[in-house]
């Protein structure tokens, strides 16, 4: 599950200011979700990047009947692979090598059967959530060349724990390409900062405390400065049930086929794309805290906050070294 993480409107840091740009800010809605874009500029690049956005979902949406992934759902595996595709399938298939089979873009009949997608608080079937393993393996995918899918045994795909970050890298490259070096780009709480804000000053973002109701008085766990790098957060805390006493949780173990019973309420990514923060930030959801800070020494590339409960159910946190020395408060 993805969550909004505030923009601080509180900055530090600075550089010369040009006055032949100013701070545009665009936003909407997409995937499901709101956007938020601000960037330094002397053009506005709304247009282009609802149209971006458009391209990506008619390639990787779930509830865009059209799209490409919607189609080879479908069992139609004669169609043409696009770029978007190709490149978050790779990503995709990657870290499910990475994670041993923890991230799975093949789980969401698991998702759906426990309550969490269309079928919305239908009863639970163990004998059948058992045999939706059948249909869950990532390993039965791969690419024929560059253009086409192989999916013998028909296995249905979900993009939805790295589409939006990979759309936020998307957009990031468009106004890359036009030469745009300062913006903040959001999207449905996935992040990348570049450069500065219209004060010339490092973006502050806020990532908020994992609780299910929002105090706007006291909202956040910590502030943090974000340059240059992607930010992703999951968390267990807003999307789950309870039933004869027992928390379901939205996030399912591929390999077991059940909802992870842990202790980790948020996990926090930084990394160099917002893709591949936002996967491994569901990753670590799966994981726990001891499978993710184990991963984490293993992976310098990546840096993390997490948020847990001890025995009393108190919150406690743990970040990398990394990630310690953006944080402001």
């Amino acid at each position: 599950m993805r969550y909004l993480i505030f923009i601080v409107c509180l900055f530090c840091g600075c550089k010369e200011l040009d006055s032949s740009k100013s701070l545009i800010h665009n936003v909407g809605f997409a995937q499901g979700t709101s956007y938020s874009i601000k960037y330094m500029s002397s053009d506005d690049y709304h247009h282009e990047i609802d149209s971006l956005l458009t391209v990506i979902d008619n390639s990787l949406s779930t509830y865009n009947t059209n799209s490409l992934l919607s189609q080879l759902n479908r069992s139609d595996t004669s169609l043409l692979l696009d770029t978007h595709f190709v490149r978050v399938f790779k990503a995709s298939q990657n870290i499910s090598l990475l994670s041993d089979g923890l991230f799975d873009c093949t789980v969401a009949p698991l998702v759906n059967a426990w309550g969490f997608g269309p079928n919305y608080g239908q009863e639970v079937d163990s004998i059948h959530i058992t045999g939706l393993l059948k249909q869950v393996g990532y390993q039965d995918l791969w690419l024929r060349g560059d253009s086409l899918l192989s999916n013998p045994k028909q296995k249905k795909i979900d993009f939805n724990a790295l589409a939006q970050g990979y759309t936020v890298d998307v957009i990031a490259e468009l106004l890359d390409s036009n030469l745009v070096a300062d913006y903040l780009i959001e999207l449905g709480g996935e992040l990348r900062a570049k450069g500065y804000n219209s004060r010339n000053k490092k973006w502050r973002v806020g990532i908020d405390k994992p609780s299910n109701k929002i105090d706007v008085n006291d909202r956040f766990q910590i502030i943090l400065n974000l340059q240059n790098k992607s930010l992703a957060t999951s968390g267990n805390y807003r999307n789950f049930y309870e039933k004869d006493s027992q928390i379901y949780s939205h996030t399912i173990n591929p390999k077991t086929a059940y909802p992870v019973q842990h202790s980790l309420l948020s996990a926090t990514v930084i990394a160099d794309d917002c893709m591949i923060a936002d996967a491994y930030a569901t990753t670590f959801m799966v994981m726990g805290v001891e499978q993710a800070k184990d991963f984490l020494s293993k992976h310098p590339n990546l840096d993390a906050f997490l948020i847990f409960t001890d025995v009393d159910k108190s919150w406690e946190s743990w970040s990398t070294e990394g990630f310690k020395s953006m944080v402001t408060k």
